[in-house]
């Protein structure tokens, strides 16, 4: 049986236990540190409402009585107020809650069963919003138009964004690369979410767009230094290449769907369109299960009917 103690330092009291949890998925889940964040604010709230409640400070083995009640007033709180969360959000939220006492329970033989009492919202589920593939080769050769942008950064925004949509690279991948992965080859190793390594093919253009960055970049780089860099010479952030997203829609007129992340969606949803089977694009994804690739079909689908109801006679 596990005992309430992790590392050698026994654990008393909740908000220590909940340290011990971020603690957890940091080193041994791996998770992102935006995805940490998220996580932490959550449970951090869901502590202070607890003790706000019961009007004292909570031990860890007052985690252990938590009443479906308690759980489903804290929801109640958070649908409400201010900033109210939207249904999905509150369901990620009841999430995260159930992942800590899930943690209490194996790792600090805490469990809550009344836990088991709570439901989520009811969650529509939403499709992954592409651009079609002529907006797609749009928004690819925008930056070489961009009047205020040099020769070198039109074509670090003209690679990132090729290897978003040509390689199906969430944003956090592409500038996880280093010097020393370019000149990319036939194939480049990724490491994605929670540290699942995965083989992403490269496509000419992917190559080429990559190789015109790097004949023009300003800035020795060390082997080990970030391959996309700012105007200053530092590592990009992903929040440039969200504004120039932005930036580039704007002057081509796409709907605000148009992000960096919709690439990504796009490369997915054109393969699918195009023939290819759905566990080889779970596989270029990086994708756990099966089941978060096959909400791409219901894209495809709706182009589909689109198509019909655009092109027959009697529609």
């Amino acid at each position: 049986m596990a005992r309430p103690e992790l590392k050698g330092i026994e654990l008393t009291a909740a908000p220590d236990a909940l340290r011990a949890w971020l603690d957890h998925l940091a080193h041994e889940r791996r998770l992102s540190p935006r995805t940490l964040e998220a996580y932490g604010h959550i449970g951090r709230l869901y502590v202070a409402f607890l003790e706000r409640h019961r009007g004292e400070t909570l031990s860890l083995k007052d985690m252990g009585t938590i009443t479906a009640a308690e759980v489903r007033a804290h929801m109640a709180e958070r649908r409400s107020g201010d900033h109210p969360l939207a249904a999905r959000s509150l369901s990620q939220s009841l999430s995260a809650i159930r992942g800590f006492h899930a943690f209490l329970d194996r790792r600090l033989d805490t469990p809550a069963p009344q836990l088991a009492l709570v439901r989520g919202p009811k969650v529509k589920p939403s499709l992954p919003r592409p651009v079609t593939e002529d907006q797609a080769r749009g928004l690819l050769a925008e930056p070489d138009a961009d009047p205020d942008a040099e020769p070198w950064e039109a074509a670090r925004d003209r690679a990132v964004l090729t290897l978003l949509y040509g390689c199906g690279l969430r944003i956090s991948e592409a500038m996880s690369l280093v010097r020393a992965d370019a000149p990319l080859g036939e194939t480049l190793r990724i490491v994605g979410k929670g540290s699942k390594t995965r083989i992403a093919p490269i496509l000419p253009a992917v190559r080429a767009a990559v190789d015109v960055y790097l004949a023009l970049l300003p800035f020795p780089l060390q082997p080990s230094d970030a391959l996309f860099r700012a105007r200053r010479g530092g590592p990009l952030s992903p929040r440039h290449v969200q504004a120039s997203v932005q930036r580039l829609r704007g002057r081509l007129g796409l709907p605000v769907r148009t992000t960096p992340h919709a690439l990504r969606h796009s490369f997915a949803t054109h393969l699918l369109g195009a023939g290819a089977d759905l566990r080889s694009i779970q596989e270029l994804l990086g994708h756990a299960s099966l089941s978060t690739t096959q909400k791409y079909t219901g894209v495809d689908a709706d182009r589909l009917l689109n198509a019909y109801a655009a092109a027959h006679p009697r529609a």
